[in-house]
């Protein structure tokens, strides 16, 4: 062996390197700071450049916040643990013993995080309960009152209390009581507590932002308004919308539109599919002249008859397109479809893309666009591989993995943005969103269609800062169709989805018979009942409209979870199925698979919504709500404000309001503006007072909006 000679310098840095060869990685040096009220920032080590929050051009409505109660959190900030080691970034926070946990952006396959191992991905077949969403977010929150956000757009995997650490204590063996199934055997029975722990593969350093409550909702309330508030979309976009046959010509749109006000159904905004395009797949973003010969005469038609046109389309630039050869050094080294990929981190290529479409479609009429296929290859098979590979590198430096988490929320940033600077108010629909959201009036959709999920994505997305919009294709009952219109309705975007259909689907169910043009033979019957539904979507839209301007300025989810509003009570930890709309509906969907269902009433009194029956909250009811009713409940002390049905919303439209009382006191607030633009935020606006006191009603009128949007016809209490 050869003599090796240590001077103890030599010694001592040999050691020093054997020591950190051998030990795991231990916490880094964090440092806290307040970024606003009730809300910190933790930093260590060297956060990516595109995180989320880089992309957030919204200012914290601070005022707003600090009007929230302060909040304390139920451990000391300095024991959330971040460690960097070979791997990427390990974080740990405490967890509770008996802490609930909510979150991970719109999760369509669990409510109650507690338990489980969540991936918030971006994914076109958001299945299971892994965390794949069309809404991912590195967001949870706790029903003990606060939230943590991981600042990451790489793939990270949350451990929701599942883990328990090698302290080197003693642990006594699990016994299985005599089970011997797989289910028992595999069961974790160690993860009830300590902490959660997020892992984020490749980071070399990391922002956790810490939301206070002191209650779930304060928390929530603090990331939206952090997040610049929720958005107030344009009241028009609150009504019906209704999207045509893909293969619809000009003709066939105008004949749609004709049927709907000459049948007095109510209806918005109509939607074309890929066929208006000259390229779809990928696009083009030109008029296909032998399908609409003269869009511009189309778009000026269906203005004059109150509606609104929306444009179906993806990001991925086809060499036909106009928008091909300006994009071509500005997008990602991976095509789709053949098509580029817009570099949307990159400013530039944002603005190429925006300018196109306000200077072709915004300025001519367009109100508003569908943005498909902008979430991911379903990631649970091989052969699904339209997307950019994870490998991609974009000219601005993002990689392929951080892009799909942002590319949604960058797309309909860069279509918004063109919006508002045009001082036009939109309503968007997009597949994929994700962190820091709350500003975007985009209403996600899926492809999925099970009615369960549908309704707990509602539930689920007042945790994510986003718009759910469960809609309405081909149904496999009468029943079916109804139930899922009544979801509909009680949701933030009422929508039919018609595109492979030639008739409404109210017309006919069954997907081969519509395009065929064989209607039911009680079609009429079926399209009164559908229209029944519709005049109640119609006649709560001042009270939609209030919910999301509250939205707006004080950061409270319009749709949301009961535990958000009930959080000490453990009835509804693991209700997903019920929620309240703005301050005080609660809902409660039924699907086709029973006539009745059981609802649970928090704690307080409630009325059923059509039988006026006053209800003890706190308990267990089981109800039969019929196809043209809605299965809600009003709480005590609200004054429900319902419209007389209009047929289409137009800018000088008035809203006749009947006021329903519910108690011997009661009141609620209206936001009154013109329901088009961004004047609000130049304070023309109004907060109408609604109070009833001593069997009178008042109205309280405040602002600087001078005209008069909603009278007040008549006052009814319910006994």
């Amino acid at each position: 062996m050869t003599n090796m000679i240590f001077t103890y310098p030599r010694l001592l840095a040999l050691l020093l390197l054997t020591c950190l060869l051998q030990e795991p990685a231990i916490g880094q040096k964090m440092q806290v700071t307040e970024v606003a009220p009730g809300v910190k920032k933790i930093s260590v080590g060297q956060p990516d450049k595109f995180n989320p929050y880089s992309f957030c051009e919204e200012k914290p409505k601070v005022n707003a916040m600090q009007q929230l109660p302060a909040g304390k959190l139920p451990f000391d900030i300095n024991n959330i643990v971040a460690t960097i080691n070979d791997r990427g970034v390990v974080v740990e926070v405490p967890l509770d013993g008996d802490e609930q946990l909510y979150g991970f952006g719109l999760q369509i396959g669990s409510f109650n995080q507690r338990g489980l191992r969540k991936k918030p991905i971006v994914n076109d077949n958001p299945l299971n309960d892994l965390g794949y969403t069309h809404g991912p977010t590195t967001l949870y929150l706790s029903n003990k009152g606060y939230g943590i956000l991981i600042n990451t757009s790489r793939y990270t995997t949350f451990y929701c209390g599942t883990t328990s650490k090698n302290t080197g204590a003693v642990i006594t063996a699990r016994q299985t009581n005599g089970g011997n199934s797989v289910e028992d055997l595999y069961a974790n029975k160690g993860g009830s507590g300590g902490m959660v722990a997020a892992d984020i593969p490749g980071a070399k350093g990391v922002e956790i932002y810490v939301f206070e409550g002191p209650d779930l909702l304060s928390a929530m309330q603090r990331y939206n308004l952090f997040s610049g508030g929720g958005a107030i979309p344009a009241i028009w976009g609150l009504g019906v919308k209704y999207r045509v046959k893909a293969d619809f010509k000009q003709a066939d749109v105008k004949k749609t539109a004709a049927y709907f006000r000459q049948h007095h159904i109510p209806v918005d905004v109509l939607g074309l599919e890929p066929r208006w395009q000259t390229t779809a797949y990928s696009c083009s973003y030109v008029w296909n002249k032998d399908f609409f010969p003269n869009p511009q005469n189309l778009i000026d038609s269906m203005t004059l008859q109150g509606y609104h046109i929306n444009l179906w389309e993806h990001a991925f630039v086809n060499a036909a397109s106009p928008l091909y050869t300006p994009l071509k050094n500005r997008s990602g080294n991976y095509l789709v479809w053949n098509g580029l990929v817009p570099d949307f981190a990159d400013k530039a290529a944002s603005k190429l893309f925006a300018d196109y479409h306000e200077n072709t479609f915004i300025k001519q009429g367009i109100s508003g666009f569908k943005m498909d296929e902008c979430d991911n290859s379903n990631l649970s098979y091989g052969n699904a591989t339209w997307s950019f590979p994870e490998l991609s590198r974009f000219p601005s430096g993002i990689d392929g993995e951080q892009m799909h988490q942002l590319f949604g929320l960058l797309y309909q940033k860069a279509i918004y943005n063109v919006y508002k600077r045009n001082n036009i108010r939109t309503n968007l629909d997009v597949r994929a969103s994700s962190t820091f959201a709350s500003s975007y009036p985009a209403a996600i959709y899926s492809d999925t269609y099970d009615h369960d999920e549908y309704i707990r994505m509602i539930t689920n997305s007042g945790f994510a800062g986003m718009i759910w919009s469960p809609e309405v294709r081909e149904s496999n009952t009468v029943k079916d169709l109804m139930r899922r219109s009544q979801t509909a309705v009680l949701s933030a975007q009422a929508l039919y989805n018609s595109w492979y259909l030639q008739n409404p689907p109210w017309l006919q169910i069954n997907k081969e018979k519509n395009n065929r043009n064989e209607l039911m033979a009680d079609a009429n019957k079926v399209e009164a009942d559908v229209r029944q539904l519709l005049d109640f979507r119609m006649s709560l839209l001042p009270y939609l409209y209030n919910a999301f301007a509250e939205y707006h300025y004080k950061g409270i989810p319009p749709f949301r979870a009961l535990v958000m509003d009930y959080p000490t009570d453990e009835k509804v930890y693991n209700i997903s199925d019920e929620y309240m709309i703005g301050s005080g509906i609660l809902a409660a969907p039924l699907t086709e698979k029973a006539d009745e269902r059981k609802v649970y009433l928090p704690k307080g009194n409630w009325y059923d919504f059509n039988t006026g029956k006053k209800m003890e909250g706190g308990e267990t009811y089981t109800i039969s709500t019929g196809l043209t009713e809605l299965p809600i409940f009003i709480k005590e002390g609200t004054i429900l404000p319902l419209a007389k049905p209009l047929e289409y919303v137009a800018p000088q439209s008035r809203f006749e309001l009947t006021c329903y009382v519910y108690g011997d006191k009661a009141s609620t607030s209206l936001f009154e503006d013109d329901g088009i633009t961004f004047n609000y935020n130049k304070g023309q606006y109004n907060n109408i007072t609604l109070s009833y006191q001593n069997g009178k009603g008042l109205v309280n009128r405040k602002g600087n909006y001078q005209t008069n949007r909603y009278t007040i016809a008549k006052w009814v209490k319910v006994k």
